[in-house]
């Protein structure tokens, strides 16, 4: 059996600490980064996140968002205001939560390799929002 390419503990601790609003956003993504992860999806329906090593299988954590309220329609500017408050440190990810959620988004998809959020709304609605200080482009970056 070989080594895992990631480190599953830090990712659970980052899960954590993540849903107690006790690591932002940057810390989050750098911490995940450097357990060997490339990207991961939160989804709030199924009420999980499933973290994407670069090398290895997913991680599915559970995500407290299932059955709880969700907007009827996608709301990009309420939802990009949750964005930029937990940019500049204002929202942490419990209110981040319920404030995508109000704006009708069911989940996200955090592409840390390539440095910006895809969110998605219930009817196929999209909004990509690039890291603060990512170069412009979609591109990624090499691991």
């Amino acid at each position: 059996m070989t080594a895992r390419s990631y480190d599953l503990e830090a990712i659970a601790q980052c899960s954590r600490d993540s849903l107690a609003g006790s690591r932002p956003f940057p810390a989050v993504v750098a911490g995940l980064s450097e357990a060997g992860v490339g990207s991961y999806y939160a989804d709030y329906r199924a009420g999980q996140t499933v973290y994407y090593p670069r090398l290895g299988e997913a991680v599915v954590m559970q995500l407290p968002t299932k059955g709880k309220p969700m907007g009827s329609s996608f709301d990009a500017s309420a939802l990009q205001a949750a964005i930029k408050g937990a940019q500049r440190g204002e929202v942490v990810y419990p209110e981040f939560l319920a404030k995508s959620m109000a704006a009708g988004c069911v989940g996200y998809h955090v592409w840390i390799d390539g440095q910006h959020v895809t969110y998605f709304g219930a009817k196929g609605e999209v909004h990509v929002e690039r890291f603060p200080g990512a170069a412009s482009g979609l591109g990624g970056r090499q691991p």
